[in-house]
């Protein structure tokens, strides 16, 4: 018997993979793992073990209370190790454990994917703005239909 927030159909229908309703663990963890600060906290932490102040520091735009947050719940999710060293004043590390590894693999292979094709995206999203611009005009030509 499966679990209640199994999401079935995930090895016939692979739109199913990312159900939307609520309990679904897949979902969850894509929502986790593929926010921007769970990505850049990830990507930094491949092979160096890095002090909060230092995460917060190398990723731009993130607040204190976001990065805690980001990081608990990378823990909770075992994809990164906190350790609290007994020092005055006190030191935590962050590292990736050996599964947070295999999923910085993994979006590793995404990013490589995006400089593969940035610039077909690029010319794409140029001719569909002129698209866009030129149905605006003639639309407003129209009369504002």
């Amino acid at each position: 018997m499966k679990s209640p927030s199994y999401c079935t159909g995930t090895e016939d229908d692979q739109a199913r993979q990312w159900d939307t309703r609520e309990g679904c663990e897949v979902r969850q963890i894509l929502d986790r793992v593929a926010d921007k600060w769970s990505l850049l906290a990830i990507a930094l932490l491949d092979r160096r073990t890095l002090r909060f102040t230092e995460l917060r520091r190398e990723i731009d735009g993130i607040s204190q209370r976001m990065l805690t947050v980001t990081l608990r719940q990378l823990e909770r999710d075992g994809l990164v190790r906190r350790t609290v060293h007994p020092v005055v004043p006190p030191r935590v590390d962050y590292q990736l454990t050996p599964l947070g590894t295999t999923l910085h693999d993994t979006i590793q292979a995404l990013v490589t994917w995006t400089e593969d094709h940035q610039d077909e995206i690029a010319t794409a999203r140029a001719e569909y703005d002129q698209r866009e611009a030129g149905a605006e005009s003639a639309q407003t030509a129209m009369g504002g239909v």
